[in-house]
């Protein structure tokens, strides 16, 4: 499967869909806090496990950074 991941492509091997939070796992992402955005529509954290990536997605994946 062919996607764009943070403005960069990406081949997930053996695979025509893969859930938010599979991609996340998959990826090794371990911040706390990120925003997800499917094809420029936000994805709740309570939707990672059934919101799914498909074939040519432009998928968003930041992760949100605190200091002072």
């Amino acid at each position: 499967m062919n996607i764009q991941l943070n403005n960069n492509p990406e081949n997930i091997e053996g695979r025509d869909q893969i859930t938010i939070q599979e991609l996340i796992d998959y990826k090794k992402f371990s911040f706390k806090l990120l925003v997800v955005k499917i094809n420029g529509a936000l994805i709740p954290k309570t939707d990672y496990n059934i919101a799914s990536v498909k074939e040519g997605d432009d998928v968003m994946i930041l992760h949100l950074m605190s200091g002072g």
